[in-house]
């Protein structure tokens, strides 16, 4: 067995490759029940809602269904891991975004016939950035946990077999 902690993950470079193939469903599902409580855990952790959190997932698979075909599944070009981050990042900033958006919108209505401050921030760019140094922690912490998760299901698997 190799040094490296990532090989313990059942989703191996094979896996990444064969989800090029739009069509390869058992790929596809066996990526999603690798992945999704890695980035749900990553998505509440940096303060989002449940259902934030689950549109996050949601829209974290639909981007790396968009984006598959671009992404070299060489390490030689980067992680997939750093990969995944940045996907997951920007779902969670959409999030942010989105629930900034509507709490201006509330603010705003009995305001309706003010003249708006044209001098002020937008919103999002108010938004606390979650691609700092903490969404990172949070993603290492969750990573290290997914990794311990998935082998002990690796050893069950094979005690039982």
């Amino acid at each position: 067995m190799k040094n490296d902690p990532d090989e313990l993950l059942p989703t191996r470079w094979t896996l990444i490759e064969r989800l090029k193939n739009w069509d390869d469903q058992e790929s596809w599902r066996q990526f999603f029940d690798t992945y999704w409580k890695l980035i749900y855990g990553v998505a509440i952790k940096s303060g989002l809602t449940h259902p934030e959190a689950q549109d996050v997932v949601q829209e974290t698979v639909m981007s790396v269904c968009k984006n598959m075909q671009k992404f070299k599944a060489d390490p030689a070009f980067g992680s997939f891991k750093s990969w995944l981050l940045n996907l997951t990042r920007w779902r969670i900033t959409d999030q942010v975004r989105k629930r900034r958006r509507g709490e201006n919108a509330r603010e705003e209505l009995p305001k309706s016939h003010a003249k708006s401050d044209t001098t002020s921030t937008p919103a999002e760019e108010r938004v606390p950035d979650p691609a700092g140094n903490a969404l990172e922690a949070i993603w290492n912490d969750e990573w290290e946990k997914h990794i311990v998760d998935a082998a002990l299901e690796k050893v069950k698997q094979q005690s039982s077999g």
